[in-house]
């Protein structure tokens, strides 16, 4: 690979839904270590950086290959912060001076089933087409978003798209959801927009079972049991 690349994982230590989840053990492992295993793999970075506010993590990343040149100053560690200022952090202090890297990918830690091959694919996709950004996204599938309903105190539902009603799924157009996995973006329009939601950017599909975000305690059970139907899989050829 020619052009050169920074991995930026985010791992704070503070998340509450999932307390500890970044380092809890997932089928057997930090679940970190999953993003930095794939990322090693794809052996497309020049650096795999984790930035993180958390000592534990930090030890546990650097076991596993990955680098931790700095701590995560408190403010970007809030439950509120956007992650990709913290990837804008980490590129500004790995690379001040816009001299090191041409591509940037953010691998969030809790999306544990990426594995090398889509980080490479996304790559190969993203590099061609000449946007300034690219996000991985996942089919809804069966959970046809059109359909959708809130409801009120009493149960009421009210259609958010009413115009879908008594339309076939077929006749819809396909929807697809953001996946944490792999976002990519060219190194100068990140530290331009400060985030890769950029008017060109484009989607990168990838099958759901490998999409997974781990945000509760639901989606950690059906990590573990997808990345153990996995490993059976593996034994068994």
């Amino acid at each position: 690979m020619s052009s050169r690349a920074l991995a930026v994982i985010p791992a704070r230590g503070g998340s509450r839904r999932v307390p500890g989840k970044n380092v809890k053990l997932l089928a057997g492992k930090p679940a970190i270590v999953y993003t930095i295993e794939a990322a090693i793999a794809s052996d497309l970075f020049d650096r795999i950086v984790v930035s993180t506010d958390s000592k534990s993590i930090a030890d546990i990343a650097v076991a596993a290959g990955a680098e931790v040149p700095f701590v995560r100053e408190a403010a970007l560690s809030g439950d509120h912060t956007a992650v990709s200022d913290v990837t804008v952090d980490a590129l500004m202090r790995v690379d001040p001076d816009a001299a090191k890297y041409d591509f940037i990918c953010q691998l969030m830690a809790n999306c544990p089933l990426r594995n090398a091959d889509d980080i490479v694919s996304s790559y190969r996709q993203f590099s061609e087409s000449g946007a300034g950004a690219q996000i991985s996204v996942t089919s809804y599938g069966w959970f046809n978003p059109w359909w959708a309903v809130e409801r009120d105190a009493d149960f009421r539902l009210k259609h958010i798209l009413p115009e879908a009603l008594g339309k076939r799924s077929q006749d819809l157009p396909d929807v697809y959801c953001p996946t944490g996995a792999v976002w990519w973006a060219r190194s100068e329009v990140l530290r331009k927009e400060r985030n890769f939601h950029t008017d060109d950017k484009r989607g990168w599909e990838m099958p759901w079972y490998r999409a997974v975000d781990i945000d509760s305690e639901e989606d950690w059970r059906m990590a573990e049991a997808l990345l153990k139907m996995a490993a059976r899989k593996g034994v068994e050829g």
